[in-house]
């Protein structure tokens, strides 16, 4: 942004200082003045007065008892103008000197801004010294660099990522269109089928990753939801991939409402669930789906059997193209964006996600969002309750 040049804050403080120290001695010399004439009289040789603005007769002749007003003025007025120039040039050099003093540590910030502002985000204030209110903001320039390059660093590897994903299918597809291109006679079902399983997942991972970009531009409309109606419509949408593969989906809890996107909700549960499924028993293998109320919040826990997991796999689990253990199920194996836009959706409603390994194998998800304030009318709260669904 174009401005007009303008004085310094350096030397906005320093006048400030120094006008603020000639306003001081001012109102001293002017009560020193005041003060003083209380006790000098008018007229010369006059007797001077006490404290209650009496007259005092001294010892000796009454013309050489005192000053007058006059007198005093011709005293006072020179000295005091010397002792205002005194201060006038006192508070100048002082104020200049304890201004830059003051802000030397906006200096340095200012200094890492240009700096960061360049593409370097290594660089950091670091402004030593005790805490005060130049620090904390120094302090929160700092963290406030260490998130954004943390965030330019994940952005980076999730592109090379996105692009090594999109590229396995696309080359897939030019392979078999290479080949059909010079032998159209080889142009069969299986190539046909092969084609469009290709770009079945070419078409997955694309709108995976749109709604992983909605999903952190939070550019979608809040309302009240029910987190148990989503749970069970996303068992509902799985039921037939649960019964397939023998597998149990479970749902129980009590009412939570939320406020939220209802679709991205449904996405996140259905993620969820999804992956619980793909990665089970290859038989008989269980499902879990529970929500209810703590506190402010409401939470969401999806279960599931399985491998035994260790710490170390699941925290990188939510990271964009991170898969766990090998996959069982061929059939809607994802494209290795599920819990990380289970991830960007609970970040977008300011929620918190948590991994843990369940004894005896398998994954436990706890989805814990901010509880929606009462509404205005009452609502009926549905009993809480439980349904079983098994293949």
């Amino acid at each position: 942004m174009d401005r007009a040049p303008g004085w310094s804050v350096r030397l906005k403080l320093t006048l400030s200082y120094a006008g603020f120290l000639m306003l001081a001695g001012t109102l001293l010399l002017g009560v020193v003045w005041v003060f003083l004439l209380r006790y000098v009289p008018d007229v010369p040789g006059s007797p001077p007065l006490d404290l209650n603005g009496h007259t005092v007769q001294g010892p000796g002749p009454p013309a050489l008892q005192g000053p007058s007003r006059h007198d005093l003025l011709g005293a006072f007025v020179p000295r005091a103008a010397e002792v205002l120039l005194f201060l006038l040039v006192f508070g100048v050099l002082g104020g200049w000197i304890m201004a830059g003093r003051m802000l030397a540590p906006v200096t340095r910030i200012t200094e890492a801004t240009r700096v960061a502002g360049t593409g370097s985000l290594a660089h950091r204030v670091r402004l030593p010294g005790r805490n005060d209110e130049l620090r904390e903001l120094a302090d929160a320039f700092d963290s406030m660099l260490d998130r954004l390059e943390a965030h330019v660093a994940e952005q980076r590897r999730f592109a090379a990522n996105a692009s090594h994903e999109l590229r396995t299918p696309l080359s897939i597809t030019k392979t078999l269109l290479d080949v059909v291109r010079q032998d159209p006679s080889r142009v069969t079902g299986e190539v046909i089928d092969r084609l469009y399983d290709v770009n079945a997942r070419a078409i997955a991972l694309t709108e995976a990753l749109l709604m992983l970009s909605r999903a952190d531009q939070r550019s979608f409309a809040r309302e009240r939801v029910d987190l148990s109606l989503v749970a069970e419509e996303a068992a509902e949408t799985l039921l037939a991939v649960a019964e397939k593969y023998d597998t149990s989906i479970e749902t129980s809890g009590e009412v939570a409402h939320a406020i939220g996107s209802p679709a991205l909700l449904l996405q996140l549960t259905t993620n969820l669930v999804q992956n619980a499924i793909v990665h089970n028993l290859p038989r008989e293998g269980s499902v879990w789906v529970t929500t209810g109320t703590l506190d402010r919040s409401v939470a969401l826990t999806v279960e599931n059997t399985g491998e035994e997991l260790s710490p170390e796999l699941i925290s990188t689990l939510t990271e964009p193209f991170q898969r766990g253990t090998e996959r069982i199920r061929a059939v809607h194996a994802g494209v290795g964006l599920g819990l990380a836009i289970v991830k960007a959706i609970v970040n977008a409603h300011d929620g918190t996600l948590a991994l843990t390994p369940r004894a005896g194998g398998g994954l436990c998800v706890t989805v814990r969002l901010p509880a929606a304030p009462p509404p205005d009318l009452d609502v009926r709260r549905l009993p809480p309750g439980s349904r079983r669904r098994s293949g």
